[in-house]
């Protein structure tokens, strides 16, 4: 099955583990009028109170510049695809097999489904390999 992929850049910031904390860091982008695809936030168990956000994309100078008063950082080591396609069960497992099988390392995945149709964001270590892994994903 062919599926639309999208490459995305990735912003990421260390936040606070406290009630609000990835409040504030998302404000100032939804004031800039930042559509984000996606924002994976989590605690850092090894870092009592604090937290790290994964978020984007991004677009043009006033959200980058928001993001940067907030301490958000586009990420240089972390390359993500968003793959989209219709839901159907065993798709992740689909996409997780086709680039097992290429040799790709997936540093990390998040999904969801709604009606019909899921969204995937795939990240790697690797530029090289986002970039062989949207080949692979649009045959």
């Amino acid at each position: 099955m062919a599926y639309t992929v999208k490459k995305v850049d990735v912003w990421s910031a260390e936040i606070e583990d406290r009630a609000g904390g990835l409040a504030a860091k998302l404000g100032p982008l939804a004031d800039a009028g930042a559509d984000l695809a996606f924002v994976i936030a989590r605690r850092q168990p090894h870092l009592p109170g604090r937290g790290v956000v994964f978020l984007g994309p991004l677009s043009g100078a006033k959200q980058q510049k928001a993001a940067e008063s907030v301490g958000l950082s586009k990420a240089n080591d972390l390359f993500a695809l968003q793959v989209e396609g219709t839901n159907k069960p065993g798709s992740g497992y689909e996409i997780t097999r086709k680039l097992a099988d290429a040799g790709i390392n997936i540093r990390g995945v998040s999904a969801g489904a709604t009606g019909t149709k899921f969204v995937l964001f795939v990240a790697f270590d690797r530029a090289e390999d986002a970039d062989e892994a949207a080949r692979l994903l649009r045959k």
